[in-house]
C-alpha cells in the first residue's frame, strides 16, 4: 500500500494584510500572479518524482487568501498536481478564501475542479470588531458566502473564528459563536488572538490598546468548548471542533506527524525523515525555480528522539493524546518519567486518562505551552529505555508459514 501524502501550497496574494497577520503574504502584486504560477507548476514537476511510492490524500490551499489567485489560475494549479501526482480519488482538497473573494461561479468552478472543502475566514459576527482587526469584509458578506458555498454545493465547509479581539467581553463572543451557530457549518476553528512582534496590532498594543487579559480568553475559551459540545462540534484540537467525519483530515497530518510537503515561498514540509523551508520571497522564489538556484531556506535531518518530542508536543493538541505503547514502540524511550508527570496533571485537572491513553483536558489545553515544555524537560532528563518484556513480546511479528 502506498504512503500517505498531503501537499500545502502557499498562495501568498491579499487584498490588505490584516492587522494582525504575520503569515508570509503580500498585498498589491497581483502582477506577478501568472509567474507564480508558472513557478509553481514547475516545481510541482520537479518535485513528483520524489514521491512516486506515495498517494496524495490531502491537499491545502492557504494563504493569503488562495481565492484571490483566481479560478483559472486555481484550476490550472489544481491540474497540476492530479496529473503530477497520485491523488486518491477520495482526497480532501480545501482552499481557503475571504467572504470578500468569493461568489457562487467562483465556489461551482472550484468544485468542478475537485475542490470539496472551503475554509472561510469569518472571524466574527461583529462589523466594528471586524474593521478592528483590518478585515475588508462584513459579517452580511461572510453569510453570503457560506449561503453560496450551499448553492455550489460544498458540503464541508469549516469557518475560521478569533476570540479575544479588541473591546470583545465575553457576551460578545458568545453573539458571534451563536450567529456562526446558526451558519450550520461542518467545521468550526476558534482560536485565541495572540499578538506577533512586528505586526500593526502589536504597534497599537504598544501605543496602549488594550485586549481582553488572559483570563477573560479563558473564560471565552471554556465557554466555547462546552457550547461547542452541545451543539454536536467534538473537538478533536485545541482549537478545532467538527461534526462527526468531517475533522480536517490535512491539518491532522500536522498534529499526527505524518508526512507532507509544501509549495510557495515561506511553505514547509516533512517529508523524507527531513523538515525544511522556503524561503519567504515571491521574487527570489519564481525567478529561482524558473532561472536556477536554491529555495531552500532551513533544511535538517530529524533524528529519532527529536521526532519523541515533537510526538508530545503536536500530540498532546490533539483530544486524541499520547499512549504508552505508540511512545515506547516507536522511540523505544521510557515512559515512566513522563506518566509520573501527567498523573501530577490528572490532580489538578489538566490531563486525564482514558484506557491507556492521555490526554489534556481543556483547562489544561489553556496551559498547554507550559504543560508540554514541562513534559519536554522530563524527556530530554530521562534516559532511553528497553521496552517492558510483555511489550518487547508484543512487538515481535508473528512467523508465517514458509518464513
Amino acid at each position: 500500500m502506498a504512503d500517505k501524502l498531503g501537499i500545502y501550497v502557499h498562495i501568498p496574494f491579499c487584498r490588505s494584510k490584516c492587522d494582525y497577520c504575520d503569515f508570509y503574504s503580500l498585498a498589491g502584486r497581483e502582477d506577478r500572479m501568472d509567474d507564480y504560477l508558472k513557478a509553481l507548476l514547475v516545481h510541482i514537476r520537479e518535485s513528483a518524482p520524489l514521491a512516486r511510492r506515495c498517494q496524495v490524500d490531502t491537499v491545502y490551499l492557504g494563504g493569503g487568501t488562495p481565492s484571490l489567485f483566481g479560478e483559472k489560475r486555481l484550476r490550472a494549479l489544481l491540474g497540476g498536481i492530479q496529473k503530477r501526482f497520485d491523488l486518491s480519488r477520495d482526497a480532501e482538497i480545501t482552499v481557503e478564501c475571504n467572504p470578500d473573494s468569493v461568489d457562487v461561479r467562483r465556489l461551482l468552478a472550484l468544485r468542478r475542479c475537485g475542490v470539496n472543502r472551503i475554509s472561510l475566514g469569518i472571524q466574527s459576527a461583529c462589523d466594528r470588531e471586524l474593521a478592528s482587526l483590518g478585515r475588508i469584509h462584513t459579517f452580511a458578506q461572510a453569510k453570503a458566502a457560506v449561503a453560496a458555498a450551499r448553492s455550489a454545493k460544498i458540503r464541508n465547509l469549516s469557518l475560521d473564528l478569533i476570540y479575544g479581539l479588541p473591546g470583545q467581553d465575553l457576551a460578545a463572543w458568545q453573539r458571534t459563536v451563536e450567529a456562526v451557530l446558526a451558519l450550520k457549518p461542518e467545521h468550526l476553528s476558534c482560536y485565541g488572538l495572540k499578538v506577533e512582534s512586528g505586526t500593526p496590532l502589536d504597534r497599537r498594543v504598544i501605543r496602549g490598546e488594550r485586549l481582553p487579559d488572559d483570563d477573560a480568553q479563558a473564560e471565552m475559551y471554556l465557554w466555547t468548548v462546552d457550547r461547542l459540545a452541545k451543539a454536536g462540534y467534538l473537538q478533536y484540537e485545541i482549537s478545532n471542533f467538527a461534526r462527526a467525519g468531517f475533522q480536517s483530515r490535512h491539518n491532522l497530518k500536522y498534529w499526527m506527524g505524518r508526512p507532507y510537503i509544501g509549495f510557495g515561498p515561506g511553505a514547509h514540509s516533512d517529508f523524507g525523515g527531513r523538515r525544511y523551508s522556503f524561503l519567504s520571497d515571491l521574487d527570489l522564489y519564481i525567478s529561482r525555480v524558473l532561472g536556477g538556484g536554491s529555495l531552500v531556506d532551513e533544511s535538517e535531518l530529524i533524528p529519532q528522539r527529536e521526532r519523541g518530542s515533537e510526538y508530545l508536543m503536536l500530540r498532546l493538541r490533539t483530544t486524541r493524546g499520547i499512549e504508552e505503547w505508540e511512545y515506547r514502540r516507536e522511540f523505544c524511550m521510557n515512559f515512566d518519567p513522563i506518566e509520573q508527570k501527567l498523573a501530577e496533571y490528572e490532580h489538578h485537572g489538566w490531563a486525564a486518562r482514558h484506557d491507556r491513553r492521555w490526554q489534556l483536558t481543556p483547562q489544561g489545553f489553556l496551559l498547554s505551552n507550559r504543560l508540554i515544555g514541562e513534559l519536554l524537560e522530563v524527556q530530554e532528563s530521562a534516559t532511553p529505555a528497553q521496552l517492558p518484556l510483555r511489550l518487547r513480546q508484543e512487538a515481535v511479528p508473528a512467523r508465517t508459514e514458509g518464513g
